[in-house]
């Protein structure tokens, strides 16, 4: 079985309001950084799988992203494939 390094991006969809993000972006202004015109939270997350194929890591991450990592009703993921 090959390695693979897997990194999974996760993010609020457009259309949801994120509240960290605005509160960090009011931060950010009172400690002087100015011309933030949008910030948003998301995370990221790795993972280190084996697999025959990177079909078969594609299909397990598939469904760890839909069931486990994401929240798919408010957000979006996506992910990198690295054999190691």
């Amino acid at each position: 079985m090959d390695k693979f390094e897997v990194k999974v991006f996760i993010r609020l969809r457009p259309s949801v309001l994120d509240p960290a993000g605005e509160a960090i972006k009011s931060a950010s202004n009172k400690l002087g950084v100015q011309g933030i015109k949008s910030l948003r939270i998301g995370k990221m997350i790795e993972v280190k799988i084996e697999g025959n194929q990177e079909v078969d890591v594609q299909e397990k991450i598939d469904l760890l992203c839909d069931r486990l990592f994401a929240n798919t009703v408010i957000e979006d993921y996506e992910y990198t494939i690295k054999k190691l």
